[in-house]
């Protein structure tokens, strides 16, 4: 084998152990559910960097968008369709915060922490949210800084 050679399948190697390894998460978008009315299930999830999550409409009319300005730098933002699920694989590390867009004003968020590095976790807490998403993201953010 060429040196090339050599170079091209060791990088595929690298690429499907790396795949091989991520994870994948599963938040169902509810109108009832453990937290109440109008709830992600769970509404905290911890996962590393490469891993997905599948933000699932299990009950029609609701969607998963990132919260402006509750991502890391960089993070491309997620604005999902009404009534479809949604598939997020995270490649940056930090504290995400989401929202059903309908049911926002009745406080249905969610909290995504991408492995260990939560630079952006006080500019999160910091956010100016609606009385009622700010009470489900405190829990959240306890959480998270326990992480």
């Amino acid at each position: 084998m060429t040196p090339s050679r050599t170079l091209l399948a060791a990088a595929m190697l690298a690429a499907t152990c790396a795949s091989a390894h991520a994870a994948e998460f599963t938040v169902k978008m509810l109108n009832n559910g453990p937290g109440g009315m109008m709830v992600f299930d769970p509404p905290f999830t911890k996962v590393a960097v490469g891993d997905t999550v599948k933000f699932v409409a299990t009950d029609k009319g609701h969607n998963v968008e990132t919260i402006k300005n509750m991502a890391p730098e960089g993070a491309v933002p997620v604005k999902g369709a009404l009534g479809k699920d949604e598939t997020v694989t995270f490649d940056k590390e930090g504290v995400y915060g989401f929202k059903c867009s309908p049911h926002y004003i009745m406080g249905m968020v969610a909290m995504v922490v991408v492995g260990s590095n939560l630079e952006n976790l006080e500019k999160a807490k910091g956010l100016e949210q609606n009385k009622m998403a700010k009470q489900r993201f405190e829990p959240l953010f306890t959480q998270a800084a326990a992480k």
